[in-house]
């Protein structure tokens, strides 16, 4: 059996001792084995672009050639080590040796090929002659600091492909190139939906005018179905006195990721990065009995992140979004229903967007890291297993992933893989059985006395701007009727048309539906390519014929059928479709 592993790790070795033969100053970084193949990192003064890769290839390809040459596997005293590598001038290597001798490491394991050597644990095949044929190709040059921190030194990272046949990788380039075509940073631009600005800042996106109709459509979808579910929509302020995050434990246990405090009169406040703090104040606002409960707040809200700038991937991962969040306040007594009837409501959602086939649910637990968490076993046993417990009596398949609960309780996360194969979080929802005590929350249970409530932090539809992303890469921009920003295009064949264009256009309009009007003086063949290319759920082309009778003819993006309707017949069907949130083009 092929130990692909072990051929990927090998022949990122084999890259590393073919640029050191063609650029005998590089010095070595890190050159591991990956999902798709391997990389390495180098410290080298040639600029290495694209058009090296092939020349960089041709030189592995003769090492390769030697088919009996071994990848031989010694242990060395780590002293001899750092001199060896000193002596080479391998500077990244002897940081790494001298952090393995701190830590009371004697030996360090070395894999050579022939001359050339590398400080490595493994694995690897046992000689070049194991590599099949034409499985492998370099792939592409990139920028890595060194150790992934931005406060080194850039490298040089060279990626190769490499899989266990010549079929398997060509299947895995299609497929790459068919996700490229999806991927909602090429797609944004092409159909208009968002830019960025280098003035502005990175990871703050600007929506253009279809990026923020797709997002009016989804915000309004889920607060009208949160109210009609007895949630309470609420707007609270983007800014939090330090102290709130404080109280929360944010501050301890959040604020790498949250921006640094603004001075304000004397008293610092921050951009918020969640909301939960500020709903807890507004619950504490007036008493409350066991009769209120549950109170369910919720909020369409603007947050703020720090994330690194090589973290940072187009509407996936910003600085600022914006989260359909939520916190319900409820008995510990209500508990299991509430998180049952949140679950309920994102089926409900990820149906309606059209993806429940893309996620998988993961309940994201506590690891031995203690000072990661609250401090309370009883309350860690009993939220845990409650969540375990809802997600077996729905009959929901998840994955267990220990370390990645939030400090203060367990969540379900709700995964989702984009098209460069990268699992994301599109929703979390979590169990907190702590900061209802930590703001000094109560209610009067029916017993007259004072208790303290639980909650239940969670979103619906997650990130309106990743959310977009996930859908813009899962349609291939062609969005279901009643999310397309633009649902109908008319297309006139003629100036003398225009007249009746106008008429459409200002019945469709004033019916809700979002349409333009293409009335240039321009061949009837070029509008419809150009309507086709903007993925436009419906052109309707309007000549002497559809004048004449009052119709117009509707060509369905999807089947590329054309069909003629009245005026009002064709407004009826699509306010039907766009009501039942159809991902199927009807008419």
């Amino acid at each position: 059996m092929i130990n692909l592993e072990a051929i990927r790790h090998s022949l990122s070795h084999v890259l590393a001792e073919a640029v050191q033969k063609l650029y005998p100053d590089a010095k070595l970084g890190f050159g591991p084995a990956i999902d798709n193949g391997f990389y390495y990192d180098f410290d080298i003064k040639d600029k290495i672009g694209t058009e090296e890769l092939e020349k960089i290839q041709s030189a592995m390809k003769k090492i390769i050639k030697n088919k009996v040459k071994r990848f031989n596997h010694e242990t060395m005293p780590i002293d001899e080590a750092i001199k060896l590598y000193s002596d080479k001038g391998e500077i990244y290597k002897v940081e790494l040796i001298e952090e393995l001798k701190a830590k009371g490491e004697t030996e360090v394991s070395i894999y050579r090929q022939e001359s050339w050597s590398d400080i490595c644990k493994g694995p690897h095949i046992e000689k070049m002659g194991d590599i099949p044929k034409n499985c492998w190709k370099l792939d592409r040059v990139a920028g890595a600091y060194w150790r992934g921190d931005e406060k080194n030194k850039m490298l040089t990272r060279i990626y190769g492909l490499a899989f266990e046949s010549l079929e398997a990788l060509e299947e895995y380039i299609k497929m790459r190139e068919e996700a490229q075509a999806r991927d909602h940073r090429k797609l944004g631009k092409e159909l208009e939906l968002f830019m960025f600005s280098d003035l502005v800042g990175k990871g703050l996106p600007m929506l253009l005018p279809k990026g923020a109709t797709m997002r009016r459509v989804l915000e309004r979808f889920v607060i009208d179905e949160e109210i009609r579910r007895g949630y309470e929509h609420v707007i609270t302020p983007v800014l939090g006195k330090v102290d709130l995050y404080k109280a929360s434990g944010h501050w301890d246990h959040y604020q790498d990721s949250m921006y640094n405090p603004i001075d304000i009169e004397g008293e610092q406040f921050v951009l918020r990065p969640m909301t939960c703090p500020h709903h807890f104040e507004m619950y504490k606002g007036k008493p409350h009995s066991y009769n209120d409960l549950p109170r369910r707040f919720a909020e369409v809200s603007p947050l703020f992140r720090f994330e690194k700038s090589g973290e940072l991937s187009g509407l996936i991962r910003l600085r600022n979004f914006t989260l359909a969040d939520a916190h319900i306040v409820c008995t510990i007594e209500q508990l299991k229903d509430e998180f049952k009837a949140v679950l309920e409501l994102l089926k409900y959602i990820m149906d309606t967007l059209g993806i429940s086939d893309k996620v998988w649910f993961r309940a994201s637990l506590r690891d031995d890291t203690k000072d990661k968490y609250v401090d309370n076993p009883k309350m860690w046993e009993f939220s845990e297993k409650l969540l375990i417990d809802i997600l077996d009596d729905l009959g929901w398949k998840y994955e267990v992933a220990l370390g990645e609960a939030a400090f203060y309780g367990p969540k379900l996360d709700i995964q989702i893989k984009n098209v460069n194969g990268k699992d994301d979080t599109i929703i979390t929802n979590q169990i907190d059985l702590v900061l209802a005590e930590r703001f000094d929350m109560e209610f009067t249970d029916r017993d007259g006395q004072k208790k303290r409530p639980v909650i239940i932090h969670r979103s619906s539809i997650g990130c309106l701007e990743r959310t977009i992303a996930f859908l813009i890469e899962h349609y291939a921009g062609a969005f279901p009727f009643w999310i397309a920003p633009v649902q109908v295009k008319l297309l006139s064949i003629s100036e003398k048309l225009n007249d009746y264009a106008e008429e459409v256009y200002n019945k469709m309009f004033d019916a809700g539906i979002r349409v333009e009007k293409d009335v240039r003086d321009e061949k009837l063949g070029k509008k419809i390519r150009e309507g086709r290319l903007m993925r436009i759920p419906y052109l309707a082309i309007l000549g002497y014929d559809e004048k004449e009778s009052g119709k117009i003819t509707l060509r369905n993006r999807d089947t590329g059928e054309q069909a003629s309707y009245s005026v009002d017949e064709a407004i009826d069907k699509m306010i039907l479709m766009d009501r039942k949130k159809s991902n199927t083009l009807i008419i």
